[in-house]
């Protein structure tokens, strides 16, 4: 009997553990990559997002020296969104639940 009672708290620990918080925002994050020049990623960004070209150009350079950058943070579906757009424009980019 004590062994089924301590199933369940286990595999609600865990599910608690994995599930997604409905009050942390999604970030999308671009990655460095070996193929694309610093330029077209800077130019990516301000054509895909509209950013100003020193927002750009910072960005692309903490994805150079840094190894990536938080590009866009928000509700999930916008951030796949973003994601799957810098696929298109050939960068690698992934979501992430932004950290506590």
């Amino acid at each position: 009997m004590g062994m089924m009672l301590a199933q369940p708290d286990i595999d609600e620990s865990v599910g608690t553990r994995g599930e997604e918080s409905p009050l942390r925002p999604w970030q999308t994050v671009v990655w460095n990559d070996p193929v694309n020049l610093m330029s077209y990623v800077a130019h990516v960004f301000r054509e895909y997002f509209g950013f100003e070209r020193s927002h750009a150009e910072r960005l692309m350079l903490a994805v150079h020296h840094d190894g990536h950058a938080i590009v866009a943070e928000g509700a999930r579906e916008q951030m796949e969104l973003h994601a799957q757009a810098m696929h298109d424009y050939g960068l690698w980019a992934t979501i992430r639940q932004a950290p506590q």
